[in-house]
C-alpha cells in the first residue's frame, strides 16, 4: 500500500509541485461513499458517482454546501472503495478514479487506474474580484472545451470569458459565442467539468505557466473529474452525469425552409409551394418575427399571429401539415413596452424585476423591455401557456431567439438570484421549462427546441444548439466544423449553422453550394439568412438550385444512416460529427478540424476556400477507405491529394461498413423504414465488421424506453472465397415490424459472383461490372435471419 501511494505521488510530482502554502490538512472521514476532509480554511467533500466520475467541492468556512446543480442530474451510485492511508497521506481509491491527498504540503490529486490524471494547484483561493480553483496541467496536453468558440482546436493559451453573449458577423474568430460551457477537456483523454452556473472565466494556461483556472463571481466551489477508456467513453460518461439527448422528431433531419423572415401567410405558402414544384425535399417551415409584428421594432413580445398578415393561422398550419411540412414559429424571452401584451404581463407578475420590485425595463434593438422571469413560477407558468396554445394550433417545434439573454443588465433581479447568476443558464432553464411542458401537456410528443443559448447538460432537454449569426463568407464557413466538434465533445451533438450564412449580403453561389454540401453531414439541414440574399435554393439561378437539390437529395437518401446515428447519440451520448483523433491518435490529428468523421463510417472533407480543384486528404489508419461516388480505394495511414468535383464534397467510406439508405422522397413522412438500401463496402482486409439501423414511428417520445422499436443489425464475415451476411432484428415489445423489401448492394466486388445463397436457398442478384457491385432483392421477414452466402470466383 505504501509503495502504491507512494507512485501516486511520483507522478503527482510530475504534474506540478505547488500547493497552497496557507492550507493545512486537519481531519478526514469516509461514510456512506462521501470523503469530507477538513483544513484549516475550510472542507472538501469529495463523492465518487461512478468508475468513471468523481466530485469534489470546497466549502469555505463560514459558507454552506450549495446542493443545487444546474446540469448533473446522475445520483451518485454506490463504488467499490476504500480509504487507504500511511502517515503522510490517503488515497480513495476505486478499480477505476482514485482521488490522492497529501497532508504537507497539502495537495488533492486524481489518477485512472495508476495513472495520473491532474492535481490541484492553489486549489481554491479567493480574491478581491474573484474566485478560482486551480489546477497543474503538464506541458504537452492539448486542451478543448469552454462551449462554442472559433479559436481552433487546442484552446490552450486562451483565458475564456464565461458569459453568454451573441457575436454578429464573426468569421474565423470568435472569442465569445452564445454557449459559453465551464468545460474543460484534454486530449490525455479526461474531462473537468466545474459545476457552478455564474459568470466568471476558464483560464486554458493563458501565462503559459501550465495552469488551468477556473473564476468565477460567486456560487458552487464544484467540479467533476470524468474519465473513460475512449473518447465515446468519456462522452458516454459525461453525458451520464448530465443527462442524454432525447431523440429528435425524424423530421428534423429533413429540409427547412427558413429566412429572416416570411411576411405573410400568403408567402410561406407560396415557398413551399416552390419546393415541391421543384421537386426539392422539404419537411420544416420557419417563421420568424413578422409573425407577431409588420416590422422588426416595437411588437416583440406581441406572441401571437399578426391577423392582417397571416388571417387564418389555424388553416396554414393545417395545410402545411397535409403536405407534411412541420411549423415552426421564432419566440424571444423579451416583452417589449410596446407591445401587445406588455400591460399583462405586468398584471400576472411575469417580468424580471428592478431593486425595488418593478420590472426591470431597459433598450436595446428591437426596443423598450423587459425580460420574462423564468425562475418565477408565475413566469414559466405564463411562457409555457403561450407554448401550448401554439402546439394545440399545430405548431410543431420552438426556436427560441435571443436567450443568452442577448441584452441582459446586471442590476436585473429575478426570483432566484441576480441576472449574472443565472446568465448562462437562462437558455437552458428556458428551454427546460418547454421541456417540461411537453412532457406534462403532451408526453407522447417529442420536443424540437432550437435554442441560440444554453449551458453544460443543456442536451437532455433536446436542445438544438446552432452556431449563431455567423458571416455569409468563406470565413464564416471555415469556423464551422471546428465549432460543431468541440460541442459535440461537450455533450451538444446537434451543434449546427445557418446553411449558406446569415450575416451580410454576399451573393455568392460556389459558397452557397459548398455551405449546403458540408450541411449533409452535419447534424441539422437548415439554410437560413437574411432576406437581402436568398437562404432557400428554390429562389437561386438553375445551375446553383440543381446543386443544392442534388445535396438535399442525397440528404434524404442517408436518413436512415442519420436516425441510426441519432439513435447512438440518444443512447451513449455519441455526437454525430467526430474529430478523426478518436481513432487516429497521430499528433497532428489532436488540432485538425478540416476532415472529420460522420457517424462511425463516413470520412468527411469539406470544401471551405473558394476554386478548390484538389485536396490532400489524410485518411485514419487502421483501414481502408472507399470513395462514396467512384468507389475508389485509398489505405489509411496514408495523405493523398484527390480532385475535388463541383457537385459534391470529397467523401469517404469504411472498409467493411454497412451503410442503410432510402429511397429518394420528398418529406421524412414518405420514409418508415420498410423499404431500404443496404450498401455493403466489401474489403477483403475487414475480415468481420458489424452495422445496425434503429428504426421507430419518428414521433413517440421515449419510444425505445417503451419498447416501440426495431433494431436491425447487420454482420459480415470475409474469407478468400466467399462473404457471409447475416442480417437479424430486436423487435421491442410494443413494436409491429412488418416485413421488409431490402435491396443488398455489395461494393468492390471485381468478379462476377458464382452463386448467392440464402442457407439452401439460391437468390437473385445482378452483378454490375462497370461499377463494380452485387445486388441482390431481398423481402426479409424480421422475426427470421436472413444468413446470405455470396461466393466469390
Amino acid at each position: 500500500m505504501k509503495n502504491h501511494l507512494l507512485i501516486i505521488f511520483l507522478f503527482s510530482s510530475l504534474l506540478g509541485v505547488s500547493q497552497n502554502p496557507n492550507r493545512s490538512f486537519e481531519s478526514i472521514t469516509y461514510d456512506n461513499n462521501v470523503l469530507e476532509l477538513k483544513v484549516n480554511d475550510g472542507v472538501y467533500k469529495i463523492i465518487p458517482y461512478s468508475e468513471s466520475i468523481v466530485e469534489t467541492t470546497f466549502i469555505p468556512n463560514g459558507e454552506t454546501f450549495k446542493e443545487n446543480s444546474h446540469a448533473v442530474v446522475l445520483k451518485p451510485e454506490t463504488v467499490k472503495s476504500e480509504l487507504l492511508k500511511t502517515d503522510a497521506a490517503f488515497e480513495l481509491k476505486t478499480p477505476g478514479i482514485s482521488v490522492s491527498i497529501q497532508k504537507q504540503p497539502f495537495q488533492i490529486s486524481y489518477s485512472y487506474q495508476g495513472k495520473p490524471i491532474i492535481s490541484e494547484k492553489m486549489g481554491y483561493v479567493k480574491n478581491d474580484i474573484l474566485e478560482t480553483i486551480q489546477f497543474n496541467l503538464t506541458k504537452n496536453e492539448i486542451l478543448y472545451g469552454g462551449g462554442a468558440r472559433a479559436l481552433g482546436m487546442n484552446r490552450r493559451g486562451h483565458r475564456l470569458k464565461l458569459y453568454n453573449r451573441a457575436h454578429y458577423g464573426y468569421e474565423t474568430h470568435s472569442e465569445l459565442m452564445n454557449y459559453t460551457m465551464p468545460i474543460m477537456m484534454s486530449s490525455y483523454q479526461y474531462m473537468i467539468h466545474f459545476d457552478n452556473a455564474p459568470i466568471g472565466f476558464l483560464d486554458l494556461d493563458s501565462k503559459k505557466d501550465n495552469t488551468l483556472t477556473y473564476e468565477t463571481t460567486s456560487g458552487r466551489k464544484t467540479y467533476q473529474v470524468i474519465v473513460g477508456d475512449s473518447w465515446t467513453d468519456l462522452i458516454d460518461n459525461y453525458t451520464d452525469l448530465t443527462g442524454k439527448q432525447p431523440l429528435p422528431p425524424r423530421w428534423a433531419l429533413g429540409n427547412f425552409s427558413s429566412r429572416f423572415g416570411y411576411h405573410s401567410q400568403k408567402e410561406v405558402a407560396a415557398t413551399v409551394q416552390k419546393f415541391r414544384d421543384e421537386q426539392i425535399p422539404l419537411d420544416v417551415v420557419i417563421i420568424d418575427i413578422f409573425w407577431f409584428g409588420k416590422d422588426i421594432q416595437g411588437h416583440m413580445g406581441n406572441l401571437e399571429f399578426l391577423k392582417d398578415s397571416f388571417p387564418n393561422p389555424t388553416q396554414m398550419i393545417k395545410d402545411l401539415k397535409s403536405d407534411h411540412i412541420n411549423t415552426i414559429l421564432v419566440t424571444e424571452p423579451f416583452v417589449l413596452t410596446t407591445s401587445k401584451r406588455w400591460q399583462e404581463v405586468v398584471d400576472k407578475d411575469v417580468m424580471a424585476k428592478d431593486s425595488v420590485g418593478n420590472p426591470y425595463t431597459f433598450d436595446f434593438y428591437f426596443g423598450n423591455t423587459g425580460l420574462i422571469d423564468i425562475y418565477n413560477p408565475k413566469g414559466k407558468a405564463w411562457f409555457w401557456n403561450i407554448y401550448k396554445d401554439l402546439a394545440d394550433m399545430g405548431v410543431t417545434g420552438v426556436w427560441g431567439d435571443l436567450g443568452e439573454p442577448e441584452v441582459h443588465p446586471s442590476k436585473l433581479i429575478h426570483a432566484t438570484g441576480t441576472a449574472d447568476e443565472v446568465h448562462n443558464i437562462y437558455g437552458h432553464d428556458w428551454a427546460g421549462l418547454i421541456a417540461d411542458g411537453y412532457k406534462t401537456d403532451f408526453p407522447n410528443q417529442r420536443p424540437f427546441i432550437l435554442m441560440r443559448a444554453g449551458y453544460s447538460g443543456s442536451q437532455r432537454f433536446g436542445m438544438i444548439p446552432w452556431s449563431g449569426d455567423v458571416n455569409r463568407t468563406w470565413g464564416g464557413l471555415q469556423s464551422q466544423p471546428e465549432i460543431a466538434l468541440q460541442m459535440g465533445m461537450q455533450g451538444l451533438g446537434y451543434m449546427h449553422s445557418d446553411l449558406g450564412g446569415f450575416a451580410g449580403d454576399n451573393q455568392e453561389a460556389e459558397l452557397y453550394t459548398r455551405w449546403l454540401q458540408y450541411g449533409v453531414f452535419q447534424p441539422i439541414y437548415r439554410p437560413h439568412a437574411q432576406e437581402d440574399v436568398p437562404a432557400e435554393p428554390v429562389f437561386w439561378d438553375s445551375k446553383t438550385k440543381a446543386l443544392a437539390k442534388k445535396s438535399i437529395a442525397l440528404r434524404y437518401k442517408l436518413l436512415p444512416y442519420n436516425y441510426n446515428l441519432s439513435f447512438e447519440n440518444h443512447k451513449k451520448g455519441t455526437p454525430l460529427m467526430r474529430p478523426l483523433f478518436f481513432e487516429d491518435e497521430s499528433e497532428a490529428l489532436k488540432t485538425d478540424a478540416s476532415e472529420y468523421f460522420w457517424g462511425g463510417d463516413f470520412l468527411i472533407a469539406p470544401i471551405l476556400k473558394s476554386q478548390i480543384t484538389e485536396k490532400e486528404i489524410y485518411f485514419p489508419k487502421n483501414g481502408n477507405w472507399f470513395d462514396f461516388y467512384t468507389n475508389d480505394k485509398f489505405v489509411g495511414g496514408k495523405r493523398v491529394t484527390v480532385k475535388v468535383a463541383e457537385d459534391q464534397i470529397p467523401t469517404f467510406v469504411r472498409g467493411g461498413a454497412f451503410i442503410p439508405m432510402a429511397k429518394p422522397m420528398q418529406s421524412t413522412k414518405d420514409y418508415d423504414g420498410n423499404t431500404i438500401e443496404l450498401h455493403f463496402y466489401y474489403d477483403a482486409t475487414v475480415k468481420e465488421s458489424k452495422g445496425q439501423l434503429y428504426n421507430d414511428d419518428g414521433l413517440m417520445a421515449d419510444a425505445y424506453e417503451k419498447g416501440h422499436y426495431e433494431l436491425m443489425t447487420f454482420s459480415s464475415k470475409v474469407s478468400a472465397r466467399e462473404i457471409e451476411i447475416e442480417i437479424k432484428a430486436e423487435i421491442g415489445s410494443d413494436y409491429q415490424s412488418q416485413t421488409k423489401s431490402v435491396e443488398l448492394v455489395l461494393h468492390n466486388i471485381n468478379v462476377k459472383s458464382k452463386s448467392v445463397k440464402n442457407g439452401r436457398k439460391k437468390m437473385d442478384f445482378t452483378y454490375h461490372k462497370d461499377q463494380k457491385t452485387i445486388t441482390i432483392p431481398l423481402e426479409w421477414n424480421t422475426s427470421k435471419e436472413l444468413k446470405l452466402n455470396i461466393k466469390l470466383n
